[in-house]
């Protein structure tokens, strides 16, 4: 084995000495990574589930740290930026689709195992989906509550709540591009979730009437529609995972599980984008 190895990097000038300098792993903090599976059980499948579930919450970091950036874009027009943001935002949500087919490899009765070790401790309580939702126009305060013992992640949660959603700067670049749009939707509240108005999909028709003229706005529009698109394919593969998995017990923080994973399946973000479809 260590002639094969001495082989492959004959010729190669291949740095070995690091006692002064940066390693791969020191970069990327993998002592801190790779070390983080700390399972409350001798179970086998508790460390798969919680590596979906770690790999799944970094996928989301970035996808809230592209959408944000995405947002300061739209607001200077900058749509090609945007658009090359947004489009990193589909492929990472292709990748969190992907991580519930890992998952579902999971047996009941691998879970069961080490499910009661959760306690209260569910995927509900994810302050990093949270943080998408108020990013794509959901904003609520009821679950606050849930994250007032970690003062710092409490107060990201409120600065991202505070914030004007994507949608909300979507619809800002169609009125400097002309169109009029009801000032109730422009001076809205942006703490409150968004409510469908008919001046903007008016507006949104015109553009996909148009789509030559309003082209940049029109692409602006539908890779909204690929996001939201993605979204609900999670959601879906999330509820029916749960159900091959628990089948329709309770979630563990207290959910109804399943029933409620299935209600925000048809949740919109961007219903106009939707209800458009079908007035075209």
């Amino acid at each position: 084995m260590s002639d094969y190895q001495d082989h492959t990097l004959d010729g190669e000038n291949v740095k070995t000495d690091f006692l002064k300098d940066m390693t791969y792993g020191e970069y990327l903090s993998l002592d801190r990574i790779l070390f983080s599976q700390n399972t409350l059980t001798d179970e086998h499948d508790e460390t798969l589930f919680i590596i979906i579930h770690q790999v799944s919450e970094l996928w989301m970091k970035l996808i809230i740290h592209e959408i944000n950036s995405a947002i300061e874009d739209i607001k200077i027009d900058d749509f090609r930026m945007a658009f090359k943001k947004l489009a990193r935002v589909t492929n990472i949500q292709r990748q969190i689709i992907s991580a519930w087919d890992v998952l579902s490899t999971m047996t009941p009765s691998d879970y069961l195992k080490f499910r009661d070790s959760l306690g209260n401790a569910s995927g509900f309580q994810s302050y990093q989906n949270r943080m998408m939702e108020f990013s794509l126009g959901y904003k609520t305060t009821h679950a606050l509550k849930i994250y007032e013992k970690d003062t710092v992640v409490h107060e990201q949660l409120k600065s991202q709540l505070m914030k004007p959603s994507i949608y909300d700067e979507a619809i800002r670049a169609v009125v400097r591009a002309g169109f009029e749009i009801d000032d109730a939707v422009l001076q809205r509240e942006v703490t409150e979730t968004y409510v469908p108005n008919a001046s903007v999909k008016e507006a949104f028709k015109q553009i996909y009437l148009n789509t030559d003229q309003y082209f940049e706005l029109y692409e602006m529009l539908e890779k909204l529609v690929d996001v939201e698109d993605l979204y609900s394919q999670w959601r879906f593969r999330h509820m029916k995972t749960v159900e091959r998995i628990i089948g329709f017990k309770k979630g563990t923080g207290g959910s109804s599980g399943v029933d409620y994973l299935r209600r925000v399946i048809d949740d919109y973000f961007f219903k106009e984008l939707w209800e458009l479809r079908s007035e075209l």
